[in-house]
């Protein structure tokens, strides 16, 4: 962690210094909360589709289809905000 306060300092000059740095600022960020926000949300998924196929084995081929579909889904819309995240980034 103490290796990366520096390189945030230096990123902060940066955008500081120019009205693009905020905006590489802003799609980093952006970028990096749809990808930590898929994450969770396909953790999520997992440990409920795992823990209902504990509760149920029998349904187990169901709540499998269910949970690589919503995953799915989820991942699509990360990939969708990074790149919008981007595409903002260019813009200006």
């Amino acid at each position: 962690m103490v290796e990366v306060l520096p390189l945030l300092q230096a990123v902060t000059d940066t955008a500081v210094a120019s009205s693009r740095g905020m905006i590489a600022v802003g799609a980093g960020l952006g970028a990096g909360l749809a990808v930590i926000g898929a994450g969770v949300g396909i953790g999520r998924i997992g440990g409920s589709a795992v823990e209902g196929m504990a509760r149920q084995p029998e349904a187990a081929g169901r709540i499998q289809t269910a949970a690589l579909i919503l995953s799915a889904l989820i991942e699509g819309v990360a990939l969708f905000g990074a790149v919008i995240a981007f595409l903002v980034q260019g813009k200006i």
